[in-house]
Parts: C-alpha cells; structure tokens; sequence
C-alpha cells in the first residue's frame, strides 16, 4: 500500500465502503465489467466500444485514494462544487474529472478551471459562457448534449425536437469539443420504457452525425439500467453504486422530483 493510501479508517468509512476499500472496489470493478462484457456479448459489440465512467458523489476524498489505486483516473461528480472540494484535496493525483450535472451558467467559471469532460450541455447561453471562459484560459472542454428523452419535467435537457437545431450551432462555440448525446431514463420498474428513452437518443445520435460526425457517442445508463443502455448503443455508462455501494441517504435526496410518483419512487439503483 502507497503512503497515500495509509488513512486511518473512521467508523462512518468502515461501516459503509468495509475495513478494505481497495480490494472492495477492485471486486465490484471486476463484476461491474463483466456485466459490461455480457451486455456487449448479447448486443453482438465489443466491450472496448464501452467506456465506464465511475461516479463519485458523496464518495469522500481520502476514500476516492483506494479507488484511483484500483487504476480509476476519471471520476465523475454530479454536483460541481462537490467536484472542487475533491480535486482540491486530490491535487497530488492526475486525476480526470467529468462533470455530470445541470450546471447553472454563474459556475461555468468554476468549472472551466478543472474539468475535463461535461456530460449536461443543453442550452445555447450554457454552450457561450462556456466557451467565452475556456477561451479566457486557453482550455479547450469535451462535452456531450443532453437531451430529456422521457418527457418529465423534472429532468434537465433539450427536447428531441431541439437537438438538431442546436447540434447545427455548436460550430459557434469553438472551444467546446462535442462527443455525442447523454440522457436519464425514466426511473421505471418497466423495463421497455427504459429501453425506449435509450433507444430515441440512439436514433438522434444517428441523425445528428449525418451532418455533425464528431456527436457519435452515447452517455447513457446508469448502475440500475447501463445493461440496458449498452444493449441500446452506449458508448459511456455512468455508474457509482455498483462500484462504491449505496450512499447515506436515499435516491430521492440526490434526485429531487424525480420520486414524487409511484412509478418513479422505486429502489433502485442510480449512478
């Protein structure tokens, strides 16, 4: 074990990630890509088509040491001043950091100062005060364009019917490197209704790249549904749970308004 990684375990860290986090996160690691390499196996892809993005929120600093020491160098927040605090107290590491989340445009400037990837891109005023902070900085920032595929209005994203007009004005913003599209699923316990969100933001993707080719890519499903979004065509699964294990509070506290309906108000697990 490294000195960094020589950290006194509290009780809160032993109760939740296990008196050893290294080989905890190694072994959901190992599980968590044989479900990725199954899923691909029925999909008929490669699993080198896939790339897995680990998510983690609410995952303290001094325990994400364990886990870049499983080989994890990208970790992705949903909350971006969660992100600072981490990258803060893991300045020593190289690590990648992908912001996953809405983002409100007076914390672009925050954002722009560390981040690698951005995974939430959904209005034109987002995409300009990005671009005009990373040409400030001389920063160039991947992002992918999220889309609201389920129609709830608690979801952030563009509307299938706005992707195309926007993908066509992403030329106006050259410091932003576009990947492709990202989507939630509905939270459902109906499995076809995941498929479907899953399945539209494939048939966007295949629309947009005939006259956008670099917005090939698919950010998709999460630790309760990635099997199924591999099936639909993701090329980057956001998963947290199957790989750190569940966190303090329930899903409703990190999702506020998405479990307001029975539908939605299921267990599960989310990214």
């Amino acid at each position: 074990m490294t000195a960094s990684l020589k950290v006194a375990l509290s009780a809160a860290d032993a109760a939740r990630f296990g008196s050893d986090p290294l080989k905890r996160f190694e072994t959901s690691l190992i599980a968590v890509r044989e479900r990725i390499a199954a899923a691909c196996l029925r999909s008929e892809r490669s699993p080198d088509d896939v790339r897995l993005l680990p998510v983690t929120k609410t995952v303290p600093p001094h325990i994400l040491r364990y886990a870049f020491a499983t080989g994890i160098q990208n970790f992705g927040e949903n909350k971006l001043q969660e992100a600072r605090k981490k990258n803060a107290a893991l300045s020593d590491l190289p690590v990648r950091w992908s912001i996953i989340g809405h983002l409100q445009t007076n914390k672009v400037k925050h954002l722009v100062r560390f981040a690698s990837e951005f995974h939430a891109l959904d209005s034109i005023r987002l995409a300009h005060e990005l671009n005009c902070r990373l040409e400030s900085l001389d920063r160039d920032l991947d992002v992918f364009v999220q889309v609201n595929t389920s129609g709830e209005t608690s979801k952030y994203g563009l509307h299938p019917s706005e992707v195309i007009p926007f993908a066509q004005r992403l030329h106006e913003f050259p410091r932003l490197k576009p990947q492709g599209l990202m989507t939630l699923a509905m939270f459902s316990t109906d499995t076809n209704r995941v498929r479907t969100c899953f399945g539209l933001l494939r048939d966007l993707r295949d629309r947009v790249v005939a006259f956008h080719s670099d917005l090939s890519r698919l950010s998709m499903g999460m630790s309760g549904d990635f099997e199924i979004a591999i099936e639909e065509g993701a090329n980057v699964v956001r998963v947290g749970q199957a790989i750190f294990g569940p966190r303090p509070e329930s899903d409703a506290h990190y999702w506020p308004g998405l479990f307001s309906n029975p539908e939605s108000s299921r267990q599960r697990e989310n990214a």
